[in-house]
């Protein structure tokens, strides 16, 4: 069975399906890396919890940059967030993202 929560014309917030929860790309309000990566972070938490699940449950994330020049610094927020002995499968990447003001991109897969 799949499950869509906060479904839209365009995409749903998370499916899950088969104990797996997929969440749709989070992006953050702020100046800065470590402002969007915070307040991205803090949503992905929302979401993972909304969906029966958390960050020590994540199993894979991707994570798109519009500058690999602030991975340091997107990875400072990270590191500091990421449960410890929880770390999932990762890969970070440079895109170019949807809005010229958005720095950080993360998409997480977590079991539920």
């Amino acid at each position: 069975m799949i499950e869509r929560i906060d479904v839209g014309t365009r995409m749903s917030r998370i499916v899950k399906h088969n104990g797996v929860a997929y969440l749709c790309g989070q992006v953050g309000d702020g100046a800065t890396v470590t402002e969007q990566t915070k307040d991205c972070l803090s949503r992905v938490e929302s979401l993972l919890a909304k969906a029966g699940s958390s960050p020590e449950q994540m199993l894979q994330v991707v994570i798109w940059l519009a500058d690999m020049a602030d991975f340091a610094e997107m990875n400072a927020v990270w590191d500091a967030w990421v449960p410890e002995g929880h770390a999932p499968a990762r890969a970070c990447g440079e895109a170019k993202l949807a809005r010229k003001e958005l720095k950080v991109e993360i998409i997480v897969t977590a079991a539920c």
